[in-house]
């Protein structure tokens, strides 16, 4: 995975948008942040995950993802080292955060899809 495949991901979800946010690219969706690129580096992406998702993908696939350290790890802030991500995993793991993130029509919305 790239940065730019990991933008691609991001902004193919419906009404996501790309910001910026403390000098490093985020996605949003209904304002609200769901996955971010560039923290601590270049190599790193991240999504916000429920602590249950994170378990889950971190169990899967540890060399890919990681819980970020401190309290937002423990939230479910899960890091993605992006030259070992595969597009598939990547894509539920984005497709999750935003659905956490989403507005509840929204989300509901896209779920009928």
């Amino acid at each position: 995975m790239t940065i730019e495949g990991f933008r691609r991901l991001a902004l193919s979800l419906p009404e996501a948008t790309e910001g910026s946010h403390m000098g490093h690219a985020d996605f949003r969706v209904g304002n609200k942040i769901f996955a971010t690129l560039g923290y601590p580096d270049g190599d790193w992406g991240m999504v916000k995950l429920t602590p249950e998702q994170q378990e889950a993908v971190v169990s899967a696939e540890p060399a890919v993802f990681a819980p970020v350290k401190g309290g937002w790890g423990r939230r479910g802030a899960t890091s993605v080292l992006l030259r070992a991500a595969r597009v598939r995993s990547l894509r539920v793991a984005l497709a999750a955060a935003w659905h956490n993130t989403a507005p509840r029509k929204l989300a509901d919305r896209a779920a009928r899809k």
